[in-house]
């Protein structure tokens, strides 16, 4: 498990608890919709309210995957009295329904097949139950990530200099605290712009709290001004986070990462985007659905209207960058060329 005194320097919504946890029958998900001017979670009873909660933005980057793995540790919990094969039918039905929830990201994917494999190897182990062998999926993918993050954190360290001031877009989570965590173990003094990232301001709520927990000076801008601070030299590192990564270096992100990474090429300052390794299943972004959320969502902030109740609005929840606006992906394993991003799954 991650050392006690390492959480307590975490950020608040970052530690993994606060991310989503399962207790006596129930899941927890801290709602970052209303984070930080309220910390509430939200209470699921069934693995359909979890899934709904992913659905609804309740939890955003490395969240889903938690709430996903806690999910499917309540799907086992409702279905414990099913015989054998209807509990196996049951959880994967479960994990049918959370997989595809949030489709452009493959973290939910990823983390429900692997706590479903572990079930089936382990099941015939009587000694422990259903609910039982997928919290302890959860507590090692907790601990795994957790090992991964300080070696990405350690790399991702090595790209910024003392007095960097860096931009961000929406909110990468761990990967981007750790490295800030290894930056200021190492002494360097580190700024950032932190992009609101609309409509639901992860930007300005959850990236530039973290930050400001952590000792950083946070500048919050809006989502139209980073090409100006770029033209003006303020700002030496773009870093962003890569919900997925295709083997032929693609970037698929949050909207908006493409125009920043664009600009970032133009003025001669360096992108990295992060990453634990690419998707295996994603040769080319043609293998990967961009996820289209309801348009109704750009016409709000927070639920208050900030258009014409006439005006109509699209709302693709991604983009794709290509690998040339690409300076490098920052991994657990190296900092690799989009080119040459293949090779992570290759090395040890």
């Amino acid at each position: 498990m991650i050392p006690q005194d390492f959480i307590q320097r975490m950020p608040f919504l970052v530690r993994p608890r606060n991310i989503a946890h399962y207790e006596n029958g129930k899941v927890y998900i801290l709602d970052r919709r209303v984070y930080p001017f309220e910390t509430r979670f939200v209470e699921c009873v069934s693995y359909e309210e979890v899934a709904c909660a992913i659905e609804d933005m309740v939890t955003q980057s490395l969240g889903p995957a938690y709430a996903a793995a806690c999910g499917m540790i309540l799907a086992a919990k409702q279905g414990e009295n099913k015989k054998e094969h209807d509990l196996l039918n049951y959880l994967e039905k479960a994990a049918y329904r959370i997989i595809h929830t949030r489709p452009t990201n493959h973290e939910i994917r990823d983390t429900v097949l692997g706590s479903m494999a572990f079930f089936k190897t382990h099941y015939m182990d009587k000694n422990r139950s259903g609910e039982e062998l997928f919290q302890e999926y959860l507590d090692w993918m907790i601990t795994k990530r957790h090992h991964d993050s300080m070696n990405l954190g350690r790399f991702g360290a090595s790209v910024l200099q003392d007095g960097d001031t860096i931009l961000t877009h929406c909110w990468p989570e761990t990967t981007l605290i750790y490295t800030v965590m290894e930056a200021l173990q190492q002494g360097k003094k580190i700024k950032a712009y932190c992009g609101e990232t609309r409509p639901y301001l992860q930007g300005s709520r959850l990236t530039a709290t973290a930050l400001l927990h952590m000792g950083i000076s946070v500048t919050v801008i809006t989502d139209n001004m980073p090409a100006t601070l770029l033209a003006q030299g303020k700002i030496q590192v773009f870093l962003a986070g890569s919900d997925r990564t295709t083997l032929d270096g693609h970037v698929i992100n949050k909207v908006g990462t493409l125009q920043i990474a664009i600009c970032a090429k133009h003025f001669q300052v360096p992108f990295y985007a992060f990453a634990y390794g690419p998707d295996s299943q994603a040769k080319t972004p043609r293998d990967v659905p961009i996820e289209d959320r309801n348009p109704t969502e750009v016409l709000q902030i927070r639920g208050l209207p900030t258009a014409s109740p006439k005006a109509t609005a699209v709302y693709p929840a991604f983009d794709i960058t290509p690998p040339e606006f690409i300076t490098g992906i920052i991994t657990d394993k190296g900092v690799y060329s989009p080119e040459q991003i293949g090779d992570y799954l290759i090395k040890p």
